[in-house]
Formats: C-alpha cells, sequence, structure tokens
C-alpha cells in the first residue's frame, strides 16, 4: 500500500474511531419520548420495559482485552507492510498496546522470513490475542492510562 492509501486508511480509521467513541460516550441513556424522559424513567426502572425491542437494547461491550487484540492486529499488519512501526499515539494504542505490537510485528516479520505471508498473518492474530489477554488478565494494565 502506497503512503497515500495508508494516509486514507489512517484517516478512515481515526474517523471511525472517533464515531464510535461519541457513540460510546452519548449512547448510554435511552431518549425517545417528546418529554425528554427516559425509557428507565418511565417505567421506573433502571431497565428497559419488556415491551423494548433488541434495537433498544444497547450492545454489549467489547472487552478490553479484544479491542486491544483488534489494534494490535491491525496495526501490526499495518508496520509489516510498510516496514515501519509509526507514533502509538497516531495509531491510538496505548504505550503497553504500543509494546505489544513491536513484539507481535517482529515475531511476525521472523516468521514471513521462514514460512511465508499467511503463517505471518495467523502468527499476528494469535500472538496480539495471547499478549493482550495476558496483559489485561487481570483486569485493566497498572501504571496509569497510557499503560
Amino acid at each position: 500500500m502506497g503512503t497515500a492509501g495508508a494516509t486514507w486508511t489512517r484517516a478512515v480509521l481515526g474517523t471511525g474511531l472517533t464515531l464510535l467513541t461519541g457513540v460510546l460516550l452519548t449512547g448510554c441513556g435511552e431518549s425517545g419520548a417528546e418529554d425528554g424522559t427516559t425509557t428507565a424513567s418511565r417505567t421506573g426502572s433502571g431497565t428497559p420495559s419488556p415491551s423494548a425491542s433488541p434495537a433498544d437494547t444497547p450492545p454489549e461491550e467489547t472487552p478490553p482485552e479484544d479491542l486491544c487484540a483488534q489494534l494490535v492486529s491491525f496495526w501490526s499488519r499495518e508496520a509489516l507492510d510498510q516496514n515501519s512501526y509509526g507514533d502509538y499515539q497516531s495509531m491510538g494504542l496505548s504505550n503497553g498496546q504500543y509494546e505489544i505490537l513491536m513484539k507481535v510485528v517482529d515475531a511476525a516479520r521472523a516468521e514471513e522470513k521462514r514460512k511465508g505471508e499467511e503463517a505471518a498473518e495467523q502468527l499476528i492474530d494469535r500472538r496480539a490475542r495471547e499478549l493482550c489477554a495476558e496483559s489485561y488478565r487481570d483486569g485493566d494494565p497498572s501504571g496509569g492510562p497510557w499503560q
């Protein structure tokens, strides 16, 4: 992928992450009544009314280790294709996730030389999942929000 393609991909990913963050931050309350009340206040409970449709129920939250693995896998492929790691902040990664990314990319480069591109792709998914699960095994990583 050329520089223009990588820039476009980053712009699209950045826009998508921004939109997703906005939806997650603003989608916590259920509005819908013209008087501004929420489903919870109209039914008197914190749960949707029995007549609520599946579309009215909030989506399940992605566990942090899964989100980590998705981000690390995506950016590992980009780093492998570009032969460059880039800046972790522009990727939306924490310092800890970036350290995982570097381990995954280094292992993928070695695997690609030994067994080819397909083996490297499989290794990226496997190692990102393993290292992120290890990092988040006790909840959020320690060391502050950047970890």
